[in-house]
C-alpha cells in the first residue's frame, strides 16, 4: 500500500493529476501493446504469405528454368492452390493480391483460365467459408471486392480475341436480386468479352430493370446468375417474362450458379435453354444454342 499511500497524500497533485498521470501510463502501454500485436500479426502474416502459400502456389505452378509458356491443356488448378488463395484474399490487400496473380500469369497460364479455373472457385469457397460461419460477412465482402478488382486488372492488360466476322454476338449478363455476391457475373461477363462478344452487365438486378435492359435492347443471349438457393422460385417466372419481352424473339437465356451445377436438369424446369458448370464452358454452350436459332431461323426463312 505504500505507493497508494503515496499518491493519497498529494506529493503528485490534486486528484485530477492522479488521474491523468494514470490515463498517459495506461495509453502508453496501451500503444506499446498495440504495436506488440501488430508486429507480431505481420510477422505471422508473413510467414503465412512466405512460408505455406506462395510455396504451395510455386510448387503447383513450377515451369522449367527458362520460364516457358505453356499451353492451357498442360496445365490446372486444383483444391490445394484454391484453398490456398482463399486466405489470402481475406488477408492482404488488392495490389499484394495482384502481385502473386501477376506471378502466375508470367508462367503462361491465360487470363481466362486463371478468371475460371482459380479466381471464381476460390470465390465460391469464400462464400462456403461464411455460410459455414468461418468468417464473417465483411471479410467474404472484401475478399469478393479484391477479386473483381484483380479480374478488372489482368482483363485489361491482355487483349482479348477479335472476332473475324462482321457480326457480334450480343450478351446480357445479370445476377438476381436479393443475390449478395456478383463476382460470377464479373467473371462471365469478362470470359464472353474477350472471346469477341458484345457484352452488357446488370449486378442484382430488379426484375423492372432486367426487363427494360432486355426490351429495349437486342441481345442473343441472356445469362442469369444465382448464388442463393432461395431465389429459385422466382426464375421461371422472370425468364417467361424475359423471353416475351425480348426484342430478339429467338434470345437464348441461360442460367448459372452452385444450384445448377449440383443439378443440371433444373435449367430445363425453369425454362431456360441451358446451363454450364464454368464461364469457359458456358461460352461454348451459348455460341452452340445462338448458332442452333440462327439456322432454325434461315430455314424458315
Amino acid at each position: 500500500m505504500p505507493s497508494m499511500t503515496h499518491y493519497a497524500t498529494g506529493d503528485r497533485g490534486t486528484t485530477g493529476d492522479i488521474r491523468q498521470h494514470h490515463l498517459t501510463i495506461a495509453r502508453e502501454e496501451l500503444e506499446s501493446f498495440r504495436i506488440h500485436v501488430d508486429r507480431d500479426y505481420a510477422r505471422s502474416l508473413s510467414a503465412l504469405i512466405e512460408g505455406e502459400i506462395i510455396p504451395r502456389l510455386m510448387a503447383a505452378h513450377a515451369v522449367d528454368a527458362e520460364r516457358l509458356a505453356v499451353s492451357d491443356s498442360e496445365w490446372s488448378f486444383d483444391d490445394a492452390d484454391i484453398e490456398a488463395l482463399a486466405p489470402l484474399v481475406m488477408r492482404v490487400d488488392a495490389d499484394a493480391l495482384l502481385a502473386h496473380v501477376e506471378d502466375i500469369l508470367d508462367r503462361g497460364v491465360t487470363v481466362e483460365t486463371v478468371m475460371v479455373d482459380l479466381l471464381a472457385p476460390t470465390a465460391r469457397l469464400l462464400g462456403e467459408y461464411w455460410e459455414d460461419d468461418r468468417c464473417d460477412f465483411v471479410d467474404v465482402t472484401m475478399g469478393l471486392w479484391r477479386l473483381q478488382e484483380v479480374v478488372h486488372e489482368i482483363a485489361s492488360r491482355a487483349p482479348a480475341d477479335r472476332v473475324g466476322t462482321q457480326h457480334r454476338y450480343r450478351a446480357l449478363f445479370a445476377s438476381m436480386p436479393g443475390d449478395q455476391h456478383s463476382f460470377g457475373t464479373v467473371v462471365i461477363d469478362e470470359v464472353f468479352r474477350r472471346a469477341g462478344w458484345s457484352t452488357d452487365r446488370i449486378c442484382e438486378a430488379h426484375r423492372s430493370d432486367l426487363l427494360d435492359r432486355a426490351g429495349h435492347g437486342w441481345f442473343d443471349m441472356i445469362g442469369l446468375t444465382i448464388s442463393c438457393d432461395c431465389h429459385i422460385a422466382d426464375l421461371a417466372s422472370n425468364i417467361a417474362a424475359l423471353r416475351k419481352i425480348s426484342s430478339n424473339s429467338r434470345v437464348c437465356i441461360m442460367v448459372g450458379g452452385r444450384i445448377f451445377s449440383a443439378n443440371p436438369g433444373l435449367a430445363a424446369q425453369v425454362g431456360a435453354d441451358g446451363t454450364a458448370s464454368d464461364a469457359k464452358l458456358a461460352l461454348e454452350v451459348a455460341a452452340k444454342l445462338v448458332r442452333q436459332r440462327e439456322r432454325e431461323a434461315a430455314a424458315c426463312s
